[in-house]
């Protein structure tokens, strides 16, 4: 396995949601403080993006093209790079605190993606998914800040993390259906060593998660054991994502605005940083309407 390297010195307030497009082989990101949608190409470096005007949480890419946005007002469609938006719903238009956080689609194309909380005075935040028919069911409404959406290679099991109670919850899963199971704890890590932000599952089905303000990732097996940790050059890294021809780049985004000490050691924050691995990522799943 290779060193952790810096792919682009990005300098994003909060880059988050790394998503690989197999179609134009570049790498989908989003800065959600800045309100933007990039765009990086590896080959040449080039970065480029699209300015809204309100946080975007996650997006998925659609089978027709452009994207499903899930933003601090709701659903949205992209038809394409830099068209118009087309609103969906909001499933919490009655909830002025909370913001779309972290998402993803399963193979049937449904994206669950759940919300942020900032108070934390109590369980603000929700899990939701969104159907083909844009229906739109809650899975969950005890969390702070649902993170780490992910399944298993095979769709059988379902996970996602709540970041400031530090677990990572896991539940059986029935693709057809899109019924979630009862969560169990699949991983719980020990406060002030970094909390599980975004994460991605490899093909052998082991899950990546990145720890926020651990200054590292981490990959665990399908029993829930941390098999293998790797230091990255940023204290907070947000999320990690597989690319590449042969979906073994593991890219990683991080966040900025830290303090003017922890320059020293990590100069980069808000970089995104790649690391080559042994075992390829699943590609993403993509919304079908």
């Amino acid at each position: 396995m290779s060193q952790v390297e810096l792919a682009l010195d990005a300098q994003a307030a909060l880059g988050e949601c790394p998503r690989w497009n197999a179609d134009d082989q570049k790498l989908y990101w989003i800065d959600i403080n800045k309100f933007q949608l990039h765009r990086f190409d590896p080959d040449t470096a080039s970065d480029e993006f699209l300015q809204f005007e309100e946080e975007i949480g996650c997006f998925a890419f659609r089978e027709q093209g452009g994207f499903l946005l899930a933003m601090r007002s709701g659903y949205y469609l992209l038809d394409g790079w830099n068209t118009e938006l087309t609103f969906i719903s909001d499933p919490e238009a009655d909830l002025e605190q909370t913001r779309f956080n972290d998402g993803r689609c399963d193979a049937k194309g449904r994206l669950f993606a759940g919300s942020y909380y900032p108070p934390k005075d109590y369980d603000g935040a929700n899990l939701w998914s969104l159907d083909a028919n844009k229906q739109v069911e809650l899975i969950a409404d005890d969390l702070l800040t649902t993170n780490g959406i992910a399944w298993s290679p095979d769709n059988s099991v379902f996970y996602y993390s709540d970041t400031p109670k530090h677990i990572i919850y896991a539940c059986d899963y029935e693709l057809d259906t899109g019924k979630v199971g009862e969560r169990r704890t699949f991983c719980e890590f020990p406060h002030g060593k970094g909390r599980p932000d975004g994460a991605s599952v490899d093909v052998e089905g082991y899950y990546w998660a990145a720890l926020y303000e651990g200054g590292r990732i981490v990959r665990i097996s399908p029993d829930g054991e941390i098999v293998q940790e790797i230091a990255v050059p940023a204290r907070c890294p947000t999320m990690v994502a597989f690319g590449g021809e042969d979906m073994k780049t593991l890219y990683i985004t991080s966040a900025g605005g830290r303090p003017d000490e922890e320059l020293k050691d990590f100069p980069h924050p808000g970089g995104i940083f790649k690391l080559r691995v042994d075992v390829a990522g699943i590609k993403e799943n993509k919304f079908p309407a």
